[in-house]
């Protein structure tokens, strides 16, 4: 029998019944290097030791069973994940990895990270109360970051990728009908924030987007508005960033009526400016449209918690903020605006995205259709 070579790795038994693998990581400042690996059996580290092997033959690191899933987590987002994400999404995958991931799997080395503790995980999170969706982010987060791991070499194999989160059901959107939406415009027309309903009801723009809106964006002679960035909160204060995608920045055509709407609510503004003197805080912020009345960002739960109360009070259905834009969408499709000026309208990414978002629509455009194609053929 021949001896094995430095390069091919060992297996033996310690004096405590434990088996160890090494396998030589050659040679460094004069002194030979080795990689060691543990296991209850030999099969258990024979298994190691080919994947190392394995591993140092496609020109891969060898994966140490010493870094844990949270020292690895720590790594990766400051390397990987900050110089890619958006400040709010770096801020929520921090912290669900310090506040969730870390606690709960953080001790595990990498190495040893299994799909079954990763099902655990999100199963156990979801009898916690989170919701489905929670949850399903919790793995999205984990999933990207193993696959950092995968293509660094730390680990052969990604086992997030192998685990199923829980199903998500997306209710369908029941937006306000016309009537509905006129009955709420008509409730709000003496509010200071009547312009922003009429906007979001019209336009079918974002919250952040609309919340971040300044005077220099809003062109009154060429009768249009251009979104640029989008408010958001996180690490304890105001932000005013980039919107999500390039397509999210676009300029949009202002009817004469919204025009006018502006300008009497610039004007009311400028009185609150008065009003509040030295304690206006609307220059930092670049001028906002929508501000609260000392020139400071307006809170999107604030908002929504109005606008919900508008709701109650004239007996119209609970709504989110964010329905209103759907209200729009579906507007602008039942009066004929084709799918391709809609996706450009509401800054959706690709057509697919507002196809997919208003399915419920398209059958009565669809029957609307063939009725008139169905009227031409049958005229003589």
């Amino acid at each position: 029998m021949t001896r094995r070579g430095n390069s091919e790795g060992s297996i033996y038994q310690r004096k405590d019944g434990r088996w160890t693998a090494s396998i030589g990581l050659g040679c460094a400042g004069g002194r030979r290097r080795r990689k060691a690996f543990y296991g209850a059996t030999r099969r258990e580290v024979a298994n190691k030791l080919t994947a190392a092997l394995r591993a140092r033959q496609q020109g891969l690191p060898i994966v140490g069973e010493r870094l844990t899933l949270a020292a690895f987590l720590v790594r990766w987002l400051e390397d990987s994940a900050r110089p890619t994400l958006r400040p709010r999404t770096f801020a929520s995958y921090s912290m669900i990895v310090n506040y969730h991931l870390a606690p709960a799997l953080g001790r595990v080395a990498l190495a040893r990270l299994t799909p079954d503790a990763v099902q655990r995980y999100l199963n156990d999170k979801g009898a916690a109360g989170l919701s489905s969706r929670s949850v399903q982010y919790h793995h999205a987060v984990l999933r990207r970051a193993l696959n950092q791991a995968e293509r660094w070499g730390l680990v052969p194999r990604n086992v997030a990728r192998l685990v199923s989160p829980p199903r998500v059901e997306r209710p369908e959107p029941q937006p306000l009908t016309p009537e509905q939406a006129r009955a709420f415009l008509a409730a709000v027309s003496e509010d200071r924030l009547a312009p922003l309903y009429t906007l979001a009801l019209s336009l079918g723009a974002r919250q952040g987007e609309l919340l971040a809106l300044t005077w220099p964006d809003v062109d009154m002679a060429g009768r249009t508005v251009s979104i640029r960035r989008t408010l958001q909160r996180y690490d304890g204060g105001w932000h005013l960033d980039p919107p999500k995608t390039e397509r999210s920045r676009r300029t949009i055509a202002l009817p004469a009526s919204l025009v006018e709407m502006l300008r009497a609510h610039r004007s009311r503004q400028l009185e609150e400016r008065l009003r509040a003197g030295p304690a206006w805080q609307g220059e930092q912020w670049g001028d906002l449209v929508f501000a609260n009345e000392i020139g400071e960002p307006l809170p999107g739960t604030q908002l929504t918690r109005r606008f919900q109360a508008v709701l109650a009070t004239l007996g119209l259905p609970r709504q989110r903020f964010h329905d209103l834009r759907h209200a729009a969408a579906t507007f602008m499709l039942s009066e004929g605006v084709s799918l391709r000026t809609t996706m450009e309208l509401l800054g959706h990414s690709t057509i697919a995205v507002t196809a997919n978002t208003y399915s419920h629509v398209l059958p009565e455009l669809q029957r609307d259709a063939t009725d008139r194609v169905s009227a031409l053929l049958a005229q003589r």
